[in-house]
C-alpha cells in the first residue's frame, strides 16, 4: 500500500514537503495540547483529594478533642473496682456449711480496660499520622492553585506584523530554476555582507529581465528551506489580483537596500527567526492587503519605511499580498 508521504508527494511534487511538514507540526501541537490538558486534570484531581483529606483530619482532631474533654468522673467510674454481687440481705451461711462460690464479675478488670483504652488511643494516633503522611506526599493546596493559575493565565505570545523582519532589497539577478520551469532564483541585496538567494514563482507572471535592478520588499526571518535543491533565504512580497495579475510590492522612493519596513500601530522588534511550529506568516497572511489607494497595509496600518514613505502596489488596488 502507498504511504501518506508518497501519496502527498505524488499529488503535489512541488509543495509536498511543506505539506508533510505542516501535518507533522499539527500532530506535535495536538500531542502537546493533550499533555497539557492531562496535566491540568491531574492537578485538579490532587486538589479534590487534598480537600477531602483535610476534612478527614479535621474530623479526627475534633474526635480527639472530645475524648480529652470528657469529665474526670466518667473516667474514674470506669476504673473503679466492681461492687460485690452478694445481696445485702442475704442470710449468713450456717456454721460448717460450705460457702457458695462467689459469681465471677462479667465487667472487665481495670487493668484490661486501661489496656484497651491505650490501644484505642494508639490506633487514633496511627490513623492521624497516616492521613498526615498522605497529605505531605500530595501538592499543597496553595501550590496547586498557583500551578493551575500559571497554566491558565500564561500570556499568549503576540502575533502581529511587528514579528516580521521586512526589509527593502534590490534584486541583483534573476534566472530560471534548473529543476523547475515554474520557479526562478533571485539574488537580493538587503544591506548584508552577501546577497540572499530567494527561490520564487515570479518567473511565471513577470519577465525575469524586468526583475533585475528592481527594489522589492523581502521577508528575511523565515526559516531557510530547500526548494528543488536550492536553499531559499527569504520571500519576496508581491501583490496579486483576482485575475491572477502579479506585481512586486514597491518600496517608497529614496529607499535603500536594508531599510526596515515597520508598522506604526505595531511597534516592537521582529523575531530573529519565525518559529515554524507557530506558523506566524500563515496566520498573518490574511490581514496583509492593498487598499483602494494602492497602499500596502496590515489591519489598516501601512507598510512604512520611516522618513521615506509607504510601500505601494505599482498599479493594483484592493488586492492581496503574498
Amino acid at each position: 500500500s502507498i504511504s501518506l508521504a508518497a501519496a502527498v508527494m505524488k499529488l503535489d511534487p512541488e509543495d509536498g514537503e511543506q505539506i508533510l511538514d505542516y501535518f507533522k507540526t499539527q500532530a506535535l501541537l495536538t500531542r502537546e495540547k493533550a499533555l497539557l490538558q492531562a496535566s491540568v486534570r491531574e492537578q485538579k484531581k490532587l486538589l479534590v483529594e487534598n480537600a477531602k483529606l483535610k476534612t478527614d483530619i479535621e474530623q479526627l482532631k475534633f474526635q480527639l478533642q472530645e475524648k480529652q474533654r470528657r469529665p474526670k468522673a466518667l473516667h474514674l467510674s470506669k476504673t473503679v473496682s466492681p461492687v460485690s454481687t452478694t445481696p445485702v440481705n442475704q442470710p449468713a451461711a450456717p456454721a460448717g456449711a460450705t460457702a457458695a462460690p462467689t459469681p465471677l464479675s462479667t465487667a472487665p478488670a481495670p487493668q484490661e480496660r486501661r489496656e484497651k483504652q491505650g490501644r484505642r488511643r494508639r490506633g487514633d494516633r496511627k490513623g492521624e499520622k497516616r492521613y498526615s503522611t498522605t497529605v505531605s506526599l500530595s501538592l499543597p493546596y496553595h501550590t496547586a492553585c498557583q500551578i493551575i493559575d500559571a497554566l491558565s493565565l500564561e500570556p499568549a505570545p503576540r502575533v502581529d506584523a511587528s514579528r516580521l523582519d521586512l526589509r527593502v532589497g534590490r534584486i541583483l539577478s534573476a534566472r530560471r530554476h534548473p529543476l523547475s520551469e515554474s520557479m526562478s532564483i533571485q539574488e537580493v541585496d538587503v544591506g548584508e555582507n552577501a546577497p540572499r538567494t530567494v527561490v520564487s514563482k515570479l518567473g511565471t507572471k513577470i519577465q525575469l529581465e524586468e526583475l533585475q535592478g528592481s527594489l522589492a520588499v523581502l521577508l528575511c526571518n523565515l526559516k531557510a528551506c530547500k526548494l528543488k535543491g536550492v536553499v531559499s533565504q527569504g520571500r519576496i512580497l508581491c501583490c496579486a489580483s483576482s485575475d491572477d495579475c502579479l506585481e512586486l510590492l514597491a518600496p517608497p522612493t529614496g529607499s535603500a537596500p536594508g531599510d526596515r519596513v515597520t508598522f506604526l500601530n505595531y511597534p516592537g522588534e521582529p523575531d530573529r527567526e519565525l518559529p515554524s511550529k507557530q506558523r506566524i506568516w500563515e496566520r498573518l497572511h490574511a490581514d496583509l492587503q492593498v487598499d483602494n489607494k494602492g497602499v500596502a497595509n496590515y489591519k489598516g496600518c501601512g507598510f512604512e519605511v520611516k522618513g521615506k514613505g509607504l510601500c505601494r502596489a505599482p498599479s493594483l488596488t484592493n488586492c492581496t499580498i503574498r
